[in-house]
Order: C-alpha cells, then sequence, then structure tokens
C-alpha cells in the first residue's frame, strides 16, 4: 500500500484491537452465561441492577454505556424471563425504572463464580496489567461520557 495511505493499515488502527479483544472476552462468557440462558449484554444488565437494585432506563444506558434502542428490547426479554420489571417512575411518569425481581437476584448466587472462571482463562494478563488495561480503557470511556456531556 502507498505511504499516503498507510493510516489505512489495519495493523496501524487503536480500534481495531480494542473491537477483536472485545470479541474474543465477550464469547468467553458464552460457555458460562448459555447454560443459564443469559447473553453477555443480558449479564452486564443485571450486574448493573444487583449492584444498584433498581435503576431507570437512562441510568443503566449512562452506566453501560448503551443506548435506549439497544437496552428496550434486552429489557423486554429480562422482563420476560421474570428477571426484572419495569415500570414507571412515580416523580415522572415519563421514565421507565428497571428494577431486579427476586428470581433475578436468585441468579446471582448462579453467577458468582463467573470472573474467578474467567481471570484463569487465555488471557495471560498479570495482575498489574490487568489493571493498567483496566485504567486505560475507563480513560477511554470517561472521555466519550465527557464529550456527551458537553454537547
Amino acid at each position: 500500500m502507498a505511504q499516503e495511505y498507510e493510516q489505512l493499515l489495519l495493523k496501524n488502527q487503536l480500534c481495531f484491537p480494542l473491537y477483536a479483544c472485545s470479541r474474543k472476552i465477550v464469547s468467553s462468557y458464552t460457555p458460562f452465561l448459555k447454560p443459564l440462558g443469559l447473553t453477555y449484554t443480558q449479564y452486564v444488565v443485571l450486574m448493573a441492577l444487583w449492584e444498584h437494585e433498581s435503576l431507570n432506563v437512562g441510568q443503566l444506558g449512562s452506566i453501560l454505556h448503551l443506548d435506549a434502542g439497544t437496552l428496550t428490547p434486552l429489557l423486554k426479554r429480562l422482563e420476560k424471563m421474570g428477571y426484572v420489571t419495569r415500570g414507571r417512575s412515580r416523580e415522572d411518569e415519563r421514565i421507565t425504572v428497571i428494577s431486579i425481581t427476586p428470581e433475578g437476584d436468585a441468579l446471582k448466587e448462579k453467577c458468582k463464580d463467573i470472573p474467578a472462571k474467567l481471570a484463569g482463562g487465555d488471557f495471560h494478563l498479570s495482575d498489574k496489567d490487568a489493571g493498567e488495561l483496566y485504567r486505560l480503557l475507563h480513560q477511554l470511556l470517561d472521555g466519550e461520557q465527557n464529550r456527551k456531556k458537553e454537547k
């Protein structure tokens, strides 16, 4: 490829290894989540609700970096599965509040060992390197959130 197109080489793209690693990491959850009937995205929604018990869709989207268009069908599916309820805010009926159900909370017990099982997986990162990667990724995400707030 001509030097004027060097910026288009895949090896020069920060986005590509992030994308490929993300796909690899998410797929590594499949053997643990599939028997529970969960996708990775449903799992992270449940993790947010295990932590907060109840969130409105906007808060949930902010935490997970997902838009309402992505969350709505996913939340409907989790509701149909009996893991969450969707209701209207008492303060503002335009706001949908998502709450974990007792069944959804009970699922936490079945999921509690998943992070430890994945830590011993194929990623071969020292604790120090994993901590640095975590810090850098959150720095990127925080930059994204700050740009959205500025608009």
